[in-house]
């Protein structure tokens, strides 16, 4: 954000900590054309009220990151942003000096579902759980590699040894690369569940869920079933007076059996997430054991 800010000359408005009121008056009062902002405020732009209140016509476009952002989310925002060609996403984490990939920019209107493409001098590849590189358009653990990585964790060295194998980062990040180098990111490792020789991430079943109108948010974890086998439990902030029976039947229709909601549904208020817009998915397991 400073970087480009410093290379084009711009203006940048920096909160202190997040306030809705406060940040939609921000845009307004000093005419932001580019957002800079996570998930959660996504949501906030789609689901509140209080941005009817607010001139925001001069927001021409912005960047998601800190989590996947799910399209349909994005789709809505823009929705109500009326000046907003692009809502694009990007990935990258301290341990990689910044950025890793850039979204490719162009002038029609739209919500990307990808991160962009790899930036220059950074290495990429995914492999599956044996370290072996999967085949173009495969999901696997996403490692890199740079000249300006990261030597490893100050008095860490155990933390630091478990990060690379041979020079390259270990995310614990699930993604997938299309013909065109594009990186989509599907989720975190050690919540993707393996059923049936296929594999699925929390994240599928969310966008799934936040695409239906009277759902505002959604958390799913993976847990294991009485079978042996794993499945999918969703904490779902509904709107109106949506039951978990039409829930059900709306995933069902779209989803492949393996990955329907099959460990259940319970009916929260608020999704717990971290200052970054990470669902907390620890959070909502110990929740979910606190209900067993």
């Amino acid at each position: 954000m400073l970087q480009m800010s410093l290379v084009l000359g711009q203006t940048v408005i920096v909160m202190h900590h997040f306030a809705e009121e406060v940040y939609l008056q921000s845009i307004q009062e000093y005419k932001v054309h580019f957002l800079f902002l996570l998930p959660p405020v996504l949501i906030m732009l789609t689901n509140s009220p209080s941005v009817e209140n607010y001139d925001l016509s001069s927001v021409e476009g912005a960047m998601s990151s800190g989590a996947p952002a799910s399209i349909h989310i994005c789709r809505k925002a823009l929705k109500r942003l009326p000046n907003t060609k692009r809502i694009d996403q990007g990935y990258g984490m301290t341990e990689t000096s910044g950025a890793c990939t850039l979204p490719i920019m162009g002038n029609s209107t739209v919500a990307t579902t990808h991160s962009g493409v790899i930036l220059p001098n950074y290495e990429m590849k995914l492999v599956d759980s044996d370290g072996r590189e999967v085949p173009l358009g495969e999901g696997g653990e996403l490692q890199l590699r740079a000249p300006a990585m990261m030597l490893g964790y100050i008095g860490r060295p155990e933390a630091t040894a478990d990060a690379f194998s041979n020079g390259w980062y270990k995310t614990g990040d699930i993604a997938r690369i299309d013909e065109n180098g594009l990186v989509y990111i599907v989720g975190r490792s050690k919540d993707v569940i393996k059923s049936q020789g296929a594999q699925a991430s929390p994240t599928e079943l969310e966008d799934v869920l936040l695409s239906h109108p009277d759902i505002l948010d959604a958390g799913v974890i993976p847990v294991p079933l009485e079978d042996g086998d794993e499945g999918f439990f969703a904490f779902i902030v509904r709107k109106n007076d949506l039951s978990k029976e039409d829930i059900h039947k709306f995933v069902n229709y779209q989803v492949a059996e393996f990955k329907r909601l099959r460990a259940g549904i319970n009916l929260v208020d608020t999704i717990p997430k971290s200052d970054t817009g990470k669902i907390l998915r620890n959070v909502l397991k110990d929740m979910y054991k606190s209900r067993i």
